[in-house]
């Protein structure tokens, strides 16, 4: 299926599929733009702005007090990531498997998204004393934003043949990267420019919500209705069967699809430690280098838009040697950035260097890790199996920020926390290396002689 666009439209899509007979062009337009509206949140919102700006409120206010529990300022937007994680552990495979048993599954994809982009336009309200709602606002932004991706990701063996799917990943993140630069750019004139700082990032938060409605126009008319691969009984309700589906989907992956299983139990480790270098990236480098709101946006900027070649590159790199090749030097690359980051990161120099390095293997993780889950997943339960891809993204997602804040809320250091995170890598790599991605394509009914394992 092709994944490109008109000329006139982004020039992402020099590299992609153009052959028409493999799909719909405008379909996987709209869909790679629903990264590109998403992303703006999770740069600015959840890498950039919002940690440092909580962290500063929590300072002046002494730190945050939760129901007669005092948290150290540097721990809360940690521990607020692992409310938030947990949570979604728990909402989102209802999602899922509601999703495809449903004729309005991209209807109930944009009602998340929409919902999660006006929690973020409400965090123009953030300021003073309001440090937990903040917390609050984040959690219930994050919970949409994720419910949303669950279904948007399983479009993605509708979309994409086989072949094709490593290039259609990737591209979705290369726009998501080109998004969420071109929006945090706008936000670096914000803060550079207006003299009440506090203001201007609380500009940018709430603003990014109105951005990501906005360009969710794309995906909302571009990707097309399908029916429901399966329909629910009759005679029993929305939460009941998807409580009851989500428990037989759980026990016919662990038996019938083993493979893909392992692979989940893997990626559920080293996606966390991806994850917790992305959220904690920016109260990190304000708390133990001094960075400023400039400093940290333009570190971001370097990132979002590095990223995109990288993005790009890692898709053609497995289509020619493999994605489990591509994706364990990929992890690699992670586990050496944890240990420099905490031996030798001690400058805004050395800062750049590294966000140079992690912008090139930030994309390819992502898009290697779901075009290559796609490949061993059964047809018609895309949905239902991406919501325990969810799961693994966000079930110990909660462990790496709840280690990184425990850790600094016993040492008051944020270096001496972020070693923790170097045993997510180093577990989640002796993980994946035994996965038989082979024989799990066979099982779930694909061709493994499609695409370069």
């Amino acid at each position: 299926m092709t994944d490109g666009s008109s000329g006139s439209t982004i020039e992402l899509g020099a590299d992609e599929p153009q052959d028409s007979d493999t799909g719909d062009k405008r379909e996987i337009f709209g869909w790679k733009m629903y990264d590109w509206a998403w992303s703006a949140f999770s740069t600015t919102v959840g890498t950039a702005l919002l940690g440092p700006y909580l962290l500063e409120l929590a300072k002046d206010n002494g730190g945050v007090n939760l129901l007669g529990w005092q948290i150290d300022a540097g721990s809360f937007f940690p521990f607020t990531v692992s409310m938030s994680a947990i949570m979604q552990v728990l909402a989102l495979p209802l999602i899922g498997a509601i999703a495809d048993h449903t004729d309005h599954k991209k209807r109930l994809m944009m009602a998340m998204a929409y919902g999660a982009s006006l929690c973020t336009m409400a965090m123009f309200f953030i300021v003073g004393s309001t440090v937990i709602l903040g917390g609050v606002l984040f959690i219930l932004a994050s919970i949409g934003f994720a419910a949303a991706g669950v279904v948007y990701n399983s479009y993605l063996p509708e979309i994409a043949p086989p072949n094709l799917r490593d290039r259609v990943s990737s591209a979705g993140f290369a726009y998501g990267y080109l998004g969420g630069g071109l929006w945090l750019a706008a936000n670096f004139v914000f803060v550079v420019l207006m003299e009440d700082t506090g203001l201007a990032v609380r500009l940018c938060l709430g603003l990014t919500g109105l951005w990501c409605a906005l360009f969710f126009g794309f995906p909302q008319r571009l990707i097309q209705k399908r029916p429901a691969s399966r329909q629910k009984p009759s005679d029993i309700g929305w939460l009941a069967f998807s409580v009851r589906s989500v428990l037989a989907t759980g026990k016919e992956m662990a038996k019938k699809y083993p493979v893909a299983f392992r692979y989940l139990l893997a990626y559920l480790i080293f996606n966390d430690g991806i994850l917790t270098v992305i959220v904690i990236a920016g109260s990190f480098a304000a708390d133990e280098l001094n960075a400023e709101s400039e400093q940290l946006l333009t570190l971001v900027l370097l990132i979002q838009f590095v990223a995109i070649p990288g993005a790009l590159a890692f898709g053609r790199i497995a289509e020619r040697v493999g994605s489990k090749k591509t994706l364990l030097i990929n992890l690699g690359v992670w586990a050496g950035l944890v240990i420099y980051a905490y031996l030798e990161l001690d400058s805004i120099t050395k800062l750049w260097y590294m966000g140079a390095v992690l912008s090139l293997v930030l994309g390819g993780s992502q898009a290697i890790s779901r075009s290559l889950y796609s490949q061993m997943i059964p047809a018609a339960k895309e949905a239902e199996y991406f919501g325990f891809y969810e799961i693994a993204s966000r079930g110990t997602s909660w462990i790496g920020p709840a280690a990184f804040g425990i850790v600094n809320q016993i040492t008051g250091s944020q270096r001496q926390a972020i070693l923790a995170l170097i045993l997510f890598f180093v577990v989640g790599i002796g993980l994946l290396i035994p996965v038989n991605v082979r024989k799990g394509m066979l099982d779930a009914g694909n061709d493994p002689d499609a695409i370069k394992i």
